[in-house]
């Protein structure tokens, strides 16, 4: 399953990834080094972990795929 996240921030020197962490931090609640891009730094489509309780992730990550 996938999220979008859009951005402002230009590809330059990791502002875009560095805006794409932030964003996803702040929507699951969590600190901005609780998520790191696992794979796609320098791809439009980026995987992500985001360090946490699974199961809230999860009930949260749900709730914004069935909107």
């Amino acid at each position: 399953q996938a999220l979008k996240v859009a951005v402002t921030a230009p590809p330059d020197k990791g502002k875009a990834n560095a805006a794409v962490s932030a964003v996803v931090a702040k929507a699951f609640g969590v600190s901005k080094s609780a998520v790191t891009i696992v794979s796609g730094a320098t791809d439009r489509r980026k995987l992500l972990h985001i360090a946490g309780d699974p199961a809230t992730l999860s009930a949260l990550a749900q709730k914004w795929i069935a909107s």
